[in-house]
């Protein structure tokens, strides 16, 4: 088992590049490793319940499902 830490930058100005740590957490942690995430510059903003909501990246699924499954898998999320 790895332990992997995923680095976001983008927030809800570019959401396919903003829900790519979590889309990798999220497979990490299905895979078996341990995990977590970090959000810094822009992409601090998808903390916010009512942007998160907003965020639907193109090829892959909206914010508020992968923040669900976060919080599902108990993945940190370091701010």
């Amino acid at each position: 088992m790895a332990r992997l830490f995923f680095n976001g930058t983008h927030g809800s100005e570019n959401p396919t590049k903003a829900v790519l740590p979590f889309l990798s957490a999220i497979g990490a942690v299905e895979a078996g490793h341990q995990t977590a995430i970090g959000l810094v510059a822009d992409a601090v903003v998808v903390m916010k319940e009512v942007v998160a909501n907003a965020i639907v990246p193109v090829g892959w699924p909206p914010m508020k499902d992968l923040m669900a499954q976060v919080v599902e898998h108990k993945i940190p999320i370091y701010v």
